[in-house]
C-alpha cells in the first residue's frame, strides 16, 4: 500500500526578498513530493516569495501577528490551529524568530516534530527576541543551521547541547545561476570592471565600507563601476555617502529585481562585506554564476569560498584591507578568471538545491521516525 506523503509545515516572518525567506521558498519547492507536502505560513503572505508559492501551487497561510501581546495574535493563533488540525501537520519548522509563535503552540497542539531554524547570529536580534527564542530552544526536537560557524555560535554562545543541532548547508538553483556571458547591460556600457553586490540594504551588510574602498581604488583603472542591487533601510544613507565621495555615475544603485542571473554574470567582482553573516545565499548565487568574489570573514563564509581557494577574504568593518583585495584582483585578470570558475565548480557539485533539499528531508524524516517510535 503506498505511504501518503507527510504534510509539513514552514514558517517564516515575511515572503518577500530576505535571504532567509529565499531559504523557505526553495526548500517548499523542492522537497519530494512523494514523501511531503509543504505548506507555508507567514506573518505578511505577499512579496517575490508569495508569488512563487502561489504559481506552484504550495498553500499559503498569512498569520498577521502584529505583535504576541495583542488579540492580532489570539486571532492568529486560532488559525494557525485550525490549519494545522485540518490539514493532519505533522511537523512544523519555524525558520526565524517566528519559533516564538508557533512553537509553543505546535507542542500544546501535539505535532509529531517541531524544529527551529537558526540561520544568523543571534546577536542581531533584540535581547528580548534573544532571550525569547532561547526558551524555544529547550522546546523544540532540534535547531537547524546553514554552516558550522553558526553551529559554532549555538554551542559556544546560547548554550544549546550539540546532538540538537542539525547542519543543512543553504542550496542554489542551477537551472538558474550559472556561468554564461556578460550580458549588454545599457548602464554598464562603457565600463571596463564591474564591481557589485546584491543585498537587503540593512546596517549589518555593511555596505558603506565598499563604498569607501571604491572610492579608494576608483582612480586605478578608468571605467570602474560600482553596482549595488537591493533596497532597505540603508538606501539612502548609503546613497548620501556615495554623493558625498564624489562617486556620482560610477557608483549605481537598482533596486531589487527577480532577474538576478543577468546582474551576476554582468559582474567582474562580487562582494559581501557584511559585519555579520551566516552562510550567504547571495555569494553563493554569484558564485555559482562563476564571479570572483570577495568575502568578510566572520559567519560562514570562509567555509563557502575557503582560505582565499575560491574567492578572497578581508577583515569586517576595514576599507583598506578591501581596497586592497580588490586592487590585487582589478590588476591580475588570470587570478580573477581562475577564482571565479573554482568557485563556480565547488557549487556545481557541492551545493545545488536538490542537495539542501535532500539533506532537509533527511532531518524532516529523522524526527518524524522518532515521534512514531516514541509513540510506541
Amino acid at each position: 500500500m503506498p505511504v501518503k506523503p507527510i504534510p509539513v509545515l514552514l514558517a517564516v516572518r515575511e515572503l518577500n526578498c530576505g535571504g532567509i525567506e529565499r531559504d523557505v521558498a526553495k526548500i517548499a519547492l523542492n522537497l519530494d513530493r512523494a514523501r511531503f507536502v509543504p505548506h507555508v505560513a507567514a506573518y505578511s503572505a505577499r512579496g517575490l516569495r508569495y508569488e512563487e508559492l502561489h504559481a506552484a501551487g504550495i498553500p499559503v497561510l498569512e498569520l498577521p501577528v502584529r505583535s504576541l501581546a495583542s488579540w492580532s495574535a489570539v486571532r492568529a493563533a486560532l488559525k494557525a490551529a485550525q490549519y494545522i488540525r485540518r490539514h493532519g501537520i505533522r511537523l512544523v519548522h519555524a525558520w526565524d524568530p517566528t519559533a516564538v509563535f508557533l512553537v509553543p503552540l505546535a507542542r500544546l497542539l501535539r505535532v509529531p516534530a517541531v524544529l527551529a531554524s537558526q540561520l544568523g547570529h543571534r546577536g542581531l536580534s533584540d535581547p528580548r527576541t534573544r532571550k525569547e527564542l532561547r526558551v524555544v530552544d529547550r522546546m523544540v526536537d532540534a535547531v537547524v543551521v546553514n554552516c558550522e560557524a553558526m553551529r559554532r555560535h549555538m554551542v559556544e554562545e546560547e548554550g544549546l547541547p550539540a546532538g540538537r543541532i542539525r547542519l543543512c548547508y543553504n542550496g542554489v538553483d542551477l537551472t538558474q545561476f550559472f556561468p554564461g556571458p556578460k550580458p549588454d547591460l545599457e548602464f554598464l556600457r562603457g565600463a571596463s570592471l564591474t564591481i557589485g553586490t546584491v543585498a537587503v540594504l540593512r546596517p549589518e551588510k555593511a555596505l558603506e565600507v565598499l563604498i569607501e574602498a571604491f572610492a579608494k581604488l576608483r582612480s586605478l583603472q578608468s571605467g570602474l563601476r560600482l553596482i549595488i542591487v537591493g533596497d532597505g533601510p540603508e538606501l539612502g544613507r548609503l546613497q548620501a555617502r556615495s554623493r558625498r565621495l564624489g562617486l556620482e555615475g560610477d557608483c549605481l544603485f537598482l533596486p531589487p529585481t527577480r532577474d538576478v542571473p543577468p546582474l551576476l554574470r554582468a559582474l567582474d567582482i562580487f562582494v559581501l562585506c557584511s559585519r555579520s553573516e551566516a552562510f550567504s545565499n547571495a555569494l553563493l548565487e554569484a558564485m555559482a554564476c562563476g564571479c570572483c568574489v570577495v568575502g568578510t570573514e566572520v559567519g560562514g563564509t570562509p567555509e563557502l569560498i575557503g582560505r582565499n581557494e575560491r574567492g578572497l577574504l578581508c577583515r569586517p568593518a576595514d576599507p583598506d584591507d578591501l581596497a586592497a583585495q580588490l586592487a590585487a584582483l582589478i590588476q591580475d585578470e588570470p587570478l580573477r578568471r581562475r577564482l571565479g570558475a573554482e568557485a563556480a565548480r565547488y557549487a556545481r557539485q557541492n551545493l545545488s538545491i536538490e542537495a539542501a533539499a535532500r539533506r532537509m528531508a533527511e532531518i524532516y524524516a529523522e524526527f518524524l521516525d522518532s515521534s512514531v517510535s516514541a509513540r510506541r
